[in-house]
C-alpha cells in the first residue's frame, strides 16, 4: 500500500508524533535511549516554550497501512534568519523506518511547507534548534548516547542523503577520561599545569541557590564564546532560561564552574549528569510514579558527565587555557569516582578547540551531521 503523510496539529496531533518515534526504535535492540515524552513535548511546545515566540513549525506523520513508519518537523526560525540575513528553513525531530519512499515524502512535505513561507533551503536535523539538540549521527554509533545528544541507526544517514542532502557542518564528540580511572595523558597534565602557572585563574563551583543570576552571567559569556560560530543564534533570555531550569535537575555544581582571573571573569564549563544511564531502566519515555522515583534516585549517583556548556570571554579564548579547564573537570570528576565524561557539540572547524584537544592526544570518537539542500522550485540540490 502507498505511504500516505499527513499534517498533524493540536494536542492530540502532538501525542502521535511523539509515539511515533516509539513505533519506529522500539524493536531494534538498538544504543536509542528513550527520551522523557513530556521534555519532547516541551520542546514542540508553540505556547509553553520560548523559542515559538520567534519561529513556527509544522509536524508531518507518514503511514503504511494505517500503521507509522515515519515523521519529521518543519521548522522556520525566524531570529536565525534576520540574525544571519538566511532564507533557510530547518527540519527536525526526523524518525523513520528503513523505508526510503516514506522518508522522501517526509522530506517533500517538509520542503513544501517550508517553501510555502519563502524559504530557500532547507537545513537540518535541528530539535528545534542549533541552541538544542541537533544532528544526525554519522559516526560513533557503538557508544553509549549521552544526556541530550541525539542517536540514530546508521541507515538514517542513507535516507537523508538520497533524499538530495548533503553536508553542511559536522559536529564532534570527544571522550575525557576521568584522572586516576583512565589517566589523563601526561601531556594533557603537563599543559594544564603550565596553563595554570601563567594564567593564575582560580575556580569556584556554580551556586545554584543563585540559579537565575548564575544563568544571566553564564548566558553572557556563551555569547561571546559562541558569537560568530557557523549556525549560532544568541538565545533570548526567556529561551535561555527555560533551557537553565530544565538542565538544573541534571547539572552537577560540583563539576559546573566559573573560572575568575583575580576578579575578572574568563570562562566557564557547564557538566551534566549523564541522566540516559536512568533513562535506560525508563522504556516507556512516561513520568509514571515509580518512574520518577528512579529518576531522582539514579541522578544522585555520579557516573558520567557531559561538557554542555563552555566558553571563554572574547579576550581570553586564546590564552590556552582550555588544557586547564579539561584537566580541572577530569580531576574533579575522579575525585567523584566518575568514569569519565563527554566533550559535545564540538564545531568540526572550530579550531580554538580541535587542535587542542588534538595536542593532548583525544580523538573525536563520535560525529554529528547538519546537512542542507536547495528547495528552490524547479531546483535540483
Amino acid at each position: 500500500m502507498a505511504v500516505r503523510v499527513e499534517q498533524v496539529t493540536g494536542r492530540r496531533g502532538l501525542a502521535r508524533f511523539v509515539d511515533v518515534a516509539w513505533t519506529v526504535e522500539a524493536d531494534r535492540g538498538t544504543r536509542w535511549t528513550p527520551p522523557l515524552r513530556i521534555m519532547v513535548r516541551d520542546a514542540l511546545d508553540t505556547k509553553g516554550n520560548p523559542f515559538y515566540r520567534d519561529a513556527s513549525r509544522a509536524l508531518f506523520i507518514a503511514s503504511r497501512d494505517g500503521e507509522p513508519v515515519g515523521r519529521i518537523a518543519a521548522i522556520e526560525n525566524r531570529w536565525h534568519n534576520r540574525h544571519h540575513g538566511d532564507r533557510v528553513g530547518f527540519w527536525g525531530f526526523f524518525e523513520c523506518l528503513e523505508d526510503e519512499e516514506a522518508a522522501e515524502l517526509l522530506f517533500q512535505a517538509a520542503e513544501g511547507w517550508l517553501r510555502s513561507r519563502g524559504l530557500d533551503r532547507a537545513r537540518g536535523p535541528t530539535n528545534p534548534s542549533m541552541n538544542h539538540e541537533c544532528g544526525l549521527l554519522v559516526h560513533g554509533f557503538d557508544a553509549r548516547p549521552t544526556v541530550m545528544t541525539p542517536w540514530n541507526p546508521p541507515y538514517f544517514v542513507d535516507l537523508v542523503e538520497t533524499a538530495g542532502y548533503t553536508k553542511a557542518q559536522d559536529l564532534l564528540g570527544y571522550y575525557i577520561p576521568a584522572e586516576g580511572k583512565l589517566a589523563v595523558p601526561d601531556r594533557v597534565r603537563r599543559l594544564a599545569e603550565r596553563a595554570l602557572k601563567a594564567a593564575g585563574v582560580n575556580f569556584r563551583p556554580l551556586d545554584m541557590r543563585r540559579l537565575e543570576e548564575e544563568a544571566r552571567g553564564v548566558r553572557d559569556l556563551y555569547n561571546q564564546a559562541w558569537g560568530g560560530n557557523w549556525g549560532f543564534v544568541p538565545p533570548s533570555w526567556e529561551e535561555f532560561w527555560h533551557t537553565a531550569k530544565d538542565l538544573k535537575l541534571v547539572l552537577r555544581p560540583e563539576l559546573s564552574f566559573v573560572a575568575k582571573d583575580e576578579d575578572e571573569v574568563v570562562g566557564f564549563m557547564l557538566i551534566a549528569n549523564d541522566i540516559n544511564r536512568v533513562l535506560e531502566r525508563i522504556p516507556s519515555g512516561r513520568l509514571w510514579p515509580w518512574n520518577i522515583v528512579k529518576l531522582l534516585l539514579g541522578t544522585r549517583k555520579f557516573v558520567f558527565g557531559r561538557i554542555v556548556l563552555l566558553g571563554f570571554t572574547t579576550e581570553h579564548r586564546k590564552r590556552g587555557l582550555f588544557p586547564l579547564f579539561v584537566y580541572e573537570a577530569a580531576r574533579r570528576g575522579y575525585e567523584m569516582g566518575a568514569e569519565g565524561g563527554e566533550a559535545s557539540w564540538v564545531l568540526d572547524d572550530n579550531a580554538d578547540l580541535t587542535a587542542p584537544l588534538e595536542a593532548m592526544g583525544f580523538d573525536p570518537y563520535k560525529r554529528w551531521r547538519i546537512f542542507e539542500r536547495d528547495i528552490t522550485l524547479g531546483t535540483d540540490a
